[in-house]
């Protein structure tokens, strides 16, 4: 037997969208199969890995582990939110550049947590930079091209419409 739904309000790049979903269905899983915002991906459900990363009201979250209701009246910030394919955020242009995605998966996590590095620290040295990432991960081992996208973001004054990475 399911639960019953609840109807959400949830506001996501910048757009007001009401959603009919469990209070306690992971907001990954609204993202991707309701909005159809396929940057967070679904790696491993428990926000460990990262590549479900959104920002929420400036912070840098594991999708995968926050109820839907716990953003109610709060923003949530995609990575399609960003930038887009036309005019990509300074932080994906220079993750292109580099050429800093093999498989691509981690990328989503990666960008949405340097662009809350950035907000907070414009000029990160690269020991804030690593420090930051460590809780990314990366099976490809791109690492260094992902790092080096990062200051070059950084040293183009590209700070990521983000507020904090907690």
């Amino acid at each position: 037997m399911s639960r019953p739904s609840t109807a959400l309000r949830i506001r996501v790049n910048g757009a007001d969208h009401d959603v009919s979903a469990e209070p306690d269905t992971p907001l990954l899983h609204v993202l991707r199969n309701v909005l159809s915002l396929n940057g967070p991906k679904f790696g491993c459900g428990l926000g460990q890995c990262g590549a479900c990363t959104v920002h929420i009201d400036g912070a840098a979250r594991r999708s995968c582990v926050t109820a839907v209701s716990a953003v109610a009246g709060k923003d949530v910030v995609t990575l399609e939110g960003l930038g887009t394919p036309e005019r990509p955020h300074p932080l994906q242009q220079a993750f292109i550049d580099e050429q800093a995605a093999q498989c691509g998966y981690c990328i989503n996590g990666m960008i949405m947590r340097a662009a809350a590095l950035l907000a907070r620290t414009p000029r990160p040295s690269r020991d804030d930079i690593l420090s930051a990432m460590d809780a990314n991960l990366c099976r490809c081992g791109t690492h260094m091209r992902i790092v080096r996208a990062i200051e070059r973001a950084a040293a183009s004054g590209a700070a990521g419409p983000a507020g904090r990475e907690d």
